[in-house]
């Protein structure tokens, strides 16, 4: 995140009135509205990169690959937000852009409902942050460390993380009780035996 970006609020402004076209189900299997590979070529082609191949294209349309979590309908969203004006004829991240569409967004869409980047001013800032630190970039006006920190502390990934990492951590704790309970009653009964 060293590049400095677009500004942030006007991000957030486009993500609010991001249309109801780009929730409507994605065309996978020959079922759902939306082509995604096609408005993910959009999004690059005005970037100034490449379209998508057809082999590449196939990453958004095979059913193999879909899963029931909204990951087509999170791209869609992020297609909205780097279709803004900043971003066009912007080659040097095309690229990245198409790396972020085809795997970064997973991890998000299995936590947050995708019409929620779109409802939820958090989930927006979120996503937002999200997609301009994938890219390498920080919100104008703000240092790499800052950009850094608001996006870990509204990260949903991050908080899935600490919460599993927390829950694993008590699932230890309560073993070593057990085992030092288990221990004690046998030095007891040791004591006992004995007597």
């Amino acid at each position: 995140m060293t590049t400095k970006g677009p500004d942030l609020q006007g991000l957030l402004r486009r993500l609010n009135d991001c249309p109801a076209d780009f929730l409507l189900p994605p065309r996978v299997a020959g079922a759902g509205t939306v082509h995604v590979a096609a408005v993910v070529s959009d999004v690059l082609d005005g970037m100034g990169g490449e379209r998508l191949s057809a082999l590449a294209a196939k990453t958004f349309s095979d059913p193999a690959r879909q899963t029931p979590d909204g990951w087509l309908s999170v791209v869609l969203v992020a297609c909205w937000l780097l279709g803004d004006s900043w971003f066009r004829g912007q080659r040097t991240l095309a690229a990245k852009a198409s790396i972020l569409f085809a795997s970064h967004l997973q991890p998000l869409a299995r936590l947050v409902k995708p019409d929620q980047f779109v409802a939820d001013p958090d989930r927006r800032e979120e996503l937002a942050r999200f997609c301009l630190a994938r890219l390498g970039l920080c919100p104008l006006g703000e240092s790499e460390t800052v950009a850094r920190d608001r996006l870990a502390a509204i990260s949903s990934v991050e908080r899935e993380r600490v919460a599993r990492e927390a829950a694993a951590a008590e699932r230890r704790a309560r073993e070593v009780r057990k085992a030092m309970a288990a221990k004690r009653a046998r030095e007891a009964a040791s004591v006992y035996g004995r007597e």
